[in-house]
């Protein structure tokens, strides 16, 4: 039975108007989602808007993290492109008994999949007592993991690669490894996912459709009917036609101003986008109420 199944939320982080990140709301907001029906959630992913926050400051929601009664069910992402600054944030986070953690390739420099084994062998070696998801998202980092690398880097570290958070889509429908947890990153691909023989998603948009991902997911173990899989894409769809985070963060804005800080260079929607975002969603009858209520 694969560790890491279920479904995830790549969590928002949530910063004071100085910039600043908002711990409590941070942990608060990471805890609504599993109360919502999320097996666990992603810290300090893209979503969370990871590669713009200071180390410090991830080292003290860190600490926080350690001492919250969902403990066991977070995954901790680092966003960091140095090596050594991945493998000393893991120390700390190690340290703090976290050791499950979501580690995408360093971002901007072009290299391939020899390069990629060296980059988590040294990871691996440095924290060994670590389990590792995989984050494949070649639009974010430039690289795209083959299914041979995915392959000979689970054949290399058995016990430490255990998974795979596939957003560039080119391995969930092929890549079969026994024991292996392949989590496609979109609710799009949840259900198709799950047919191949995935285990589940790690997605942004759960941020707001984690009941409904959790409903799909559970009806799809329970062998039910689906109900809810149709307005699950749809939300997705709807999302998926402007900056996730941007449309994240403006969505959730008009329930909590705090939301409308983020991190430059990222930005809210534009006023307009911001109309076309709610009144799509309002006409399948998905508001900030009903998220509410859910």
């Amino acid at each position: 039975m694969s560790k890491i199944k279920g479904i995830y939320a790549a969590s928002m982080s949530v910063f004071n108007s100085d910039l600043s990140l908002n711990i409590e709301k941070t942990v608060n907001h990471a805890e609504q989602l599993i109360d919502q029906g999320c097996h666990g959630v992603a810290i300090f992913g893209s979503t969370g808007q990871a590669q713009l926050i200071s180390v410090g400051e991830k080292i003290s929601l860190l600490n926080q993290l350690s001492k919250n009664k969902y403990k066991d069910k977070y995954l901790i992402g680092t966003g960091l492109n140095s090596l050594n600054e991945t493998i000393n944030l893991m120390s700390i986070a190690s340290s703090l008994n976290f050791n499950n953690f979501l580690i995408m390739p360093p971002a901007y420099y072009k290299f391939a999949d020899k390069e990629v084994i060296e980059f988590y062998t040294r990871v691996v070696k440095a924290s060994p007592d670590c389990k590792i998801i995989l984050y494949n998202f070649e639009k974010l980092c430039g690289y795209k993991f083959s299914i041979k690398c995915v392959e000979e880097l689970v054949k290399k570290f058995p016990k430490q690669i255990v998974g795979v958070k596939d957003s560039s889509y080119n391995l969930y429908e092929n890549l079969k490894i026994d024991n292996f947890s392949i989590l496609p990153g979109s609710e799009s691909k949840l259900l198709k996912g799950l047919e191949l023989g995935c285990t589940g998603i790690i997605t942004a948009t759960c941020n707001v459709t984690a009941s409904l991902s959790r409903k799909v997911y559970d009806d799809f173990i329970k062998k039910k009917e689906q109900t809810k899989n149709e307005t699950l894409c749809d939300i997705r769809s709807i999302f998926e036609k402007f900056n996730l985070i941007s449309g994240l963060h403006s969505f959730m804005s008009d329930g909590d101003k705090i939301y409308q800080n983020v991190l430059p260079p990222i930005s809210l929607l534009s006023e307009k986008d911001k109309q076309q975002l709610i009144e799509e969603l309002n006409k399948i009858n998905f508001t900030l109420e009903s998220l509410k209520a859910a």
